[in-house]
């Protein structure tokens, strides 16, 4: 018997809408992540740059994304973009605003990666007369995937749980859902429950996924080709 009055028949009714808004919760993460990564990498590369203006940049670029809340960053993105030109939907904009926010992040993981691989490869890199380029894509980043991997996991399950705050610029993603349902229906008991399952079970086998590529992934990385 389940206490504090639990309806099933209400649970099951609003299952269904809850699975439909997950699949926008999902979305966001999922384009999210497609972004934050290379952002990342572009800011780990760029801080390690020989330019010192490039690395300046990208070291506050950083600082100020990491001081700054991601709400603040949507509301910004989302409201006081269309004052500068940048018109975009909300999922658009949660997009952008997830994948710069969390981009900033990953960008230590990577130079921290980056930085943990020995510097006998690197001297092996330059004695091969491999270009800078061929020297991170062949040699470095392969090595520091071992490290990467997990460090950056955990970010982008972050990052999923982070999507409720998009609700602040009208996306109907699940915890969003779940308010307009309780309020409708005056029970907030079940659609509440049911979104925090939701989320353990996605997040739970988003780690199990982590987890299975990092043990797959061979000691020596793999190749970026």
């Amino acid at each position: 018997m389940i206490p504090f009055d639990w309806h099933w028949a209400f649970a099951w009714e609003v299952l269904p809408l809850l699975l439909q808004a997950a699949g926008v919760t999902l979305q966001a993460t999922l384009l999210g992540s497609a972004l934050a990564i290379p952002i990342g990498l572009a800011l780990a590369l760029a801080r390690r740059s020989r330019l010192g203006g490039l690395a300046w940049i990208s070291h506050w670029w950083m600082e100020f994304i990491r001081s700054t809340p991601l709400l603040v960053q949507i509301y910004f993105l989302y409201y006081v973009g269309p004052e500068y030109g940048f018109n975009l939907s909300p999922l658009a904009t949660g997009v952008i605003a997830l994948g710069m926010h969390y981009g900033a992040y990953l960008s230590e993981v990577f130079r921290s990666g980056i930085d943990g691989v020995e510097r006998g490869q690197w001297e092996a890199a330059v004695a091969l007369n491999l270009s800078r380029y061929h020297s991170y894509r062949d040699v470095i980043l392969p090595q520091a995937l071992g490290v990467l991997v997990p460090a950056s996991g955990n970010y982008l399950i972050a990052m999923f749980k982070e999507t409720p705050q998009l609700s602040a610029i009208t996306l109907l993603e699940m915890l969003q859902l779940a308010k307009i349902l309780g309020a409708e229906n005056f029970r907030y008991l079940e659609p509440f429950t049911l979104v925090g399952v939701i989320y353990l079970v996605l997040s739970l086998v988003a780690s199990w996924g982590i987890r299975r590529l990092e043990q797959r992934l061979p000691r020596s990385g793999i190749p970026l080709r």
